[in-house]
């Protein structure tokens, strides 16, 4: 009999295998292919570096590329830091109901502040994010609230576990009319691979001030 751990294992295999199966079918199901990583300089600094590919379709159907870089400083071990970053955002929009696309460039300049804390086995995050969004010819500010839950699973008093539930919820504000720009509730799993590298699968829906959007999510964290 397969251990829970291996069933796991297969299940989040195939979950991840699913934006390739459907990379035929044409979808409003979108998908994010994301790759976060964090270079730790010293007990103090870190470098952040970012690649998220988004897509309308399950794959192939360019929604945005984003990159986005920023050196961080611990204000306390593991717990606090803050992070000065840059963002470069290019997006294919499409016009209105037609099959034609319209490019738009962003560069973007932003400031935030991470806290982490525990509750039991229940890991917390907090970041508070302030960004200056240069989109094309215009100039806007937007505030972010990240509020993220990690919970492992299948935990033995053997071994720690190397699986875990993920989830968060994001709320983006303007600065000028039209406040609520939009929010953002994920959930998923995770593997953590080694010390350094974990992946997580999971479904995402976003709600806009007059439409809302889902997708499937495919991360991977590099600590190095």
């Amino acid at each position: 009999m397969l251990k829970k751990s291996n069933l796991f294992v297969a299940a989040l295999t195939c979950v991840l295998m699913l934006p390739f199966v459907t990379v035929a079918q044409s979808s409003d199901f979108g998908n994010w292919l994301i790759y976060i990583g964090s270079k730790k300089v010293n007990s103090k600094w870190n470098i952040h570096n970012e690649i998220q590919f988004r897509n309308y379709d399950a794959i192939g159907d360019l929604e945005q590329l984003l990159l986005r870089t920023g050196v961080g400083y611990n204000l306390s071990e593991n717990n606090h830091n803050v992070l000065l970053g840059y963002g470069y955002i290019n997006s294919e929009n499409y016009s209105g109901d037609t099959t034609e696309k319209i490019t738009v460039n962003e560069h973007r300049i932003f400031q935030q502040f991470t806290s982490k804390q525990k509750i039991g086995t229940v890991s917390l995050t907090h970041r508070y994010r302030f960004e200056q969004r240069f989109v094309e010819s215009d100039f806007k500010m937007r505030l972010r609230y990240f509020l993220a839950f990690k919970v492992p699973l299948l935990k033995t008093e053997e071994m720690p576990s190397k699986l875990y539930l993920s989830a968060y919820n994001e709320v983006f504000l303007n600065t000028e009319s039209a406040v609520f720009d939009r929010n953002r509730v994920y959930g998923g799993f995770g593997y953590q691979i080694n010390k350094n590298v974990r992946v997580e699968a999971g479904y995402m829906s976003q709600l806009f001030e007059t439409s809302s959007r889902d997708q499937f999510n495919l991360i991977t964290f590099v600590n190095f």
